[in-house]
């Protein structure tokens, strides 16, 4: 995926937010939600990821015989507070049929603030850095793509997170009918 043009001012704070779909039309989800994502008010997504494919994690650790997600991250520039965007992102999950009925379970759409600035919080709604990120070799993957200098605050630099996350990534290639 191309990177968006800035079309509005320079203000805000920039963030980053994991993308990740495991039912139904994966990439086009995806590639909807980063445009519903670029539509919210005070809000432009700067970098897009490329992305990657990855067997799902359940409450039991790894698991290759549920459905494998597709996973990418962007960058953003947002007026908005954090909590405003955790319902933002909550609402285009929810417009693309995502159900929170079970732990770590299969989903259409999942949409994680990683970080917001440099931001430290912790509350009853919301953990910012989000508290597995720096664990999680599909979202340190393809931020590293996007921002190889990136640092994740308290954890360290992404980089080096990424030397050591256990989890594999594969390159996502569509499958295209080209005849």
């Amino acid at each position: 995926m191309a990177l968006f043009r800035p079309r509005r001012n320079e203000h805000g704070t920039r963030a980053v937010l994991a993308l990740g779909s495991s039912l139904g039309d994966r990439e086009g989800t995806i590639g909807q939600a980063i445009a519903d994502v670029d539509m919210l008010r005070e809000t432009r997504v700067e970098a897009i990821s490329p992305t990657y494919e990855t067997v799902a994690i359940t409450d039991e650790g790894a698991d290759p015989d549920a459905p494998a997600y597709l996973n990418c991250v962007i960058s953003i520039r947002t007026d908005l507070s954090p909590h405003a965007l955790l319902d933002a992102v909550h609402t285009i999950e929810r417009g693309h049929g995502r159900v929170r009925d079970e732990h770590w379970g299969p989903r259409t759409l999942d949409i994680d603030i990683i970080t917001f600035g440099s931001l430290e919080m912790m509350d009853a709604t919301l953990t910012i850095p989000h508290p597995r990120a720096w664990q999680r070799a599909f979202v340190l993957q393809p931020w590293l793509d996007i921002e190889p200098r990136a640092v994740i605050p308290g954890y360290g630099r992404i980089d080096e997170l990424r030397a050591v996350a256990f989890d594999e990534v594969t390159p996502y290639v569509p499958d295209r009918d080209d005849s």
